[in-house]
């Protein structure tokens, strides 16, 4: 059965679709207009091995706040919506990653019930031109 999902999310806000097949081989598509939100999840799609399409369309003429949050949003719903069902899937998961000169710990439970611990202290407001106070989003 294929892993494969789109969605559409239209809000006052933002425009977003998104495409993702969770049994690809890392290949992207992305424009947020958020260069360092395009990183990111550029390289969340190489290292997971998900295809991903996301096109956001924003009011970053305002601030970021809701694109970084709505794409985010979207992007979780189009999961969900491609593994259709948890049977078969771990519930519980875990990694410590060093990368550059952080060391990432991210542990999940796939449950449908979101929640998020966030422990982190940055030592700069901004990365590029995106607050990293949006980086909890």
């Amino acid at each position: 059965m294929s892993r494969k999902a789109k969605i559409l999310r239209k809000t006052k806000e933002t425009n977003i679709a998104v495409e993702v097949n969770l049994d690809g081989k890392g290949k992207y598509q992305i424009k947020t207009k958020i260069g360092f939100l395009d990183h990111m999840l550029e390289q969340l799609s190489k290292h997971s091995l998900i295809d991903m399409k996301i096109s956001t369309k924003g009011d970053t003429h305002i601030d970021l706040h809701h694109t970084t949050e709505d794409t985010g949003i979207a992007i979780g719903e189009c999961i969900k919506k491609a593994l259709r069902s948890s049977k078969g899937i771990k519930r519980y998961a875990h990694a410590l990653i060093p990368m550059d000169e952080t060391l990432t710990r991210i542990s999940i439970d796939v449950s449908n019930r979101p929640y998020l611990i966030w422990k982190v202290k940055l030592k700069v407001e901004k990365l590029g031109e995106m607050d990293t106070e949006l980086f909890k989003e």
